[in-house]
């Protein structure tokens, strides 16, 4: 009796499904745009940063060791690079860049 009762049940649940609730839950994202005014862009060794007043700029090699910092004072500015060859990463406020001194 007990085994006939358990197979109605599982044939039920097999058949009709067992009820599961799901609800989507809307998401918002919000994206600060202030680091977008910032530029840096490398020309040989010369490096050019723009819209980056008052921000600290932090250098990086690929062991993630802090090999230089730079405090930048002005809108647009110029710095001559003195890094051996290699690939390093620019941190300026939240900007992070990849560059490679040749």
């Amino acid at each position: 009796m007990l085994k006939g009762i358990l197979k109605i049940t599982f044939a039920s649940m097999l058949l009709f499904g067992v009820p599961t609730m799901a609800s989507a839950v809307p998401s918002i994202e919000i994206i600060d745009n202030d680091f977008q005014d910032i530029t840096i862009s490398v020309q040989g060794n010369t490096l050019h940063i723009t819209g980056a007043n008052g921000e600290t700029l932090k250098i990086y090699n690929v062991a993630g060791v802090m090999v230089q910092t730079i405090k930048i004072e002005g809108a647009d500015k110029h710095y001559d690079l003195n890094l051996p060859k290699g690939c390093y990463i620019l941190k300026v406020g939240k900007v992070v860049r990849k560059i490679s001194v040749r």
